[in-house]
């Protein structure tokens, strides 16, 4: 035996050995494009704000930010297809109070569990909801408001979106917070809800600020407060629900990212700065701005809370009213 096979031999398992840990190394993250789910159809305030988030993202790192439309059953077909998706941070998906907040209580069979399959990524933006009312009813404070629904005969209409929509919910909480005595009339979207408040065919809605703030300026809707947890930014002269009167009272209608559970830390924190750096964008805020949208850019922690505290809530209000989805 050749006496310089064993040093050679030796030399390149060395040899391997150190490079072996070059070979195996993924690439820095981000490598390649990025889906981005939105569980609902082109336009709406997922849509738009997945698609600023996107391009944000784009600009950062240099690598196509692709939308995905898969809407259908309040967003969940969507969720669900992200949830399956590989934990590797390539695919990741627009949800909303409506799809991680109301949809464990609206639905028994529901094919995921937000908390545990999904990754919270950050929360992006809320969308102000306002209290609205055909001027015909006597009432220019959420207080004489709940006074007139005990007052009328039958108590007072309100429409929404449809059954277990945020639109209904609000009202709903509402309802159960403050004695109001309210009447659920669910319609196939906010657009032929509101034109019938306006109608007169049916008495007040609580839903987005920018459905109603046209007809506000014309005198064909009176608008008392706004539902979340703070004064909206579009518009800071109307008092909080809570501020109202009724304690405690919040509804957030908020947009954040998500990715299946699983994804590692670091990509995770690295989604997050991301994001959140790019909220601070001129151009982003002017866009939201523009549109009554507000910024968040919570961490991860802090929007894993807001599912978990929003789950509990919406649950309680689906079970106490006995809503059942559409």
């Amino acid at each position: 035996m050749n006496k310089n096979i064993a040093p050679r031999t030796a030399a390149i398992a060395f040899l391997l050995a150190m490079l072996s840990p070059l070979a195996c190394a993924q690439p820095a993250y981000p490598a390649k494009s990025i889906r981005i789910i939105v569980p609902f159809a082109p336009s709406g305030p997922n849509d738009i704000i997945a698609r600023v988030v996107g391009q944000k993202l784009n600009e950062l790192w240099g690598h196509a930010v692709v939308i995905e439309n898969r809407g259908g059953a309040g967003g969940t077909i969507g969720i669900d297809l992200a949830v399956k998706a590989p934990a590797d941070g390539y695919t990741l998906a627009m949800g909303g109070s409506s799809s991680l907040a109301v949809a464990p209580g609206l639905y028994a069979r529901l094919t995921y569990d937000p908390l545990r399959d999904l990754a919270a990524i950050a929360n992006v933006a809320f969308v102000p909801y306002a209290v609205a009312i055909n001027p015909h009813v006597p009432a220019k404070t959420v207080r004489e408001l709940i006074t007139a629904s005990n007052m009328h005969k039958g108590g007072l209409s309100f429409g929404s979106s449809g059954s277990g929509s945020m639109s209904h919910l609000a009202a709903e909480l509402l309802k159960a917070s403050s004695g109001a005595n309210l009447v659920h009339v669910p319609y196939k979207g906010t657009a032929p809800s509101v034109t019938d408040v306006i109608a007169g065919q049916i008495d007040m809605m609580i839903a987005d600020y920018a459905a109603f703030a046209p007809f506000e300026k014309i005198g064909k809707l009176r608008l008392l407060a706004v539902a979340g947890s703070r004064r909206a930014a579009v518009a800071p002269q109307l008092p909080t629900i809570a501020e109202s009167g009724v304690k405690g009272y919040a509804v957030d209608a908020w947009f954040g990212v998500v990715a299946p559970a699983g994804v590692p830390k670091d990509v995770v924190a690295k989604l997050n700065a991301a994001i959140v750096n790019g909220l601070k964008a001129a151009d982003v805020r002017q866009r939201f701005g523009d549109l009554g949208y507000e910024t968040i850019g919570d961490s991860s922690e802090q929007f894993t809370a807001t599912i978990k505290t929003d789950i509990e809530k919406f649950s309680r209000v689906i079970k106490s009213a006995g809503i059942k989805a559409d």
